[in-house]
């Protein structure tokens, strides 16, 4: 009768080995966000340094500003999005695959502690608070080019401020709860 027993923990274990190794299958999606993290911090250079050129060279008027404002906002927004996915690649590997040692390490508390996700619900968190800013940035972008030619799109206008305000504020109060 322990015959069967042994074997069937046997099989047991060998399959919980096999289960806690399939996890490692996070690493696609952990090194992927990490090449878009990157991806986007070139794109978003690229655009700064565009800018900068522009400006450099003198190829700037008051009509063209505007364009040039927005491409500055729209690399912050590439930046903003290459952080997203540097949190969720960092948070997907720490809670599916492994600590990073080198964070445990650094004698800062707050480097150490900056992307510390110990939950799920600490990785969506961190996530939503960047993602929020990054549409802030966005709408921001938008906003700076709208052009207000009647009393009702400037009310349009000042309602997009206030929401923009009003998420901002909301982003404040999910750091202090």
């Amino acid at each position: 009768m322990s015959r069967p027993r042994s074997r069937r923990a046997g099989v047991e274990s060998h399959f919980e080995a096999l289960i806690w190794k399939y996890r490692l299958i996070t690493l696609v999606p952990v090194v992927m966000s990490l090449l878009g993290s990157l991806s986007c911090f070139v794109i978003g250079t690229y655009a700064e340094l565009s800018v900068l050129n522009s400006v450099l060279q003198g190829r700037f008027t008051h009509t063209n500003s505007n364009l040039l404002i927005g491409k500055v906002v729209g690399g912050i927004d590439y930046y903003l999005i290459g952080i997203a996915l540097l949190i969720f690649g960092y948070g997907i590997y720490e809670l599916v695959v492994s600590d990073i040692d080198p964070r445990q390490q650094d004698p800062s508390d707050l480097r150490r502690n900056l992307l510390n996700i110990d939950s799920l619900d600490s990785l969506k968190q961190k996530l939503t608070k960047v993602i929020i800013v990054a549409l802030i940035v966005t709408a921001f972008k938008l906003m700076v080019s709208f052009e207000v030619n009647s009393i009702s799109e400037l009310l349009q206008y000042c309602g997009g401020v206030l929401m923009l305000a009003f998420s901002s504020w909301l982003i404040g109060r999910i750091g202090k709860h």
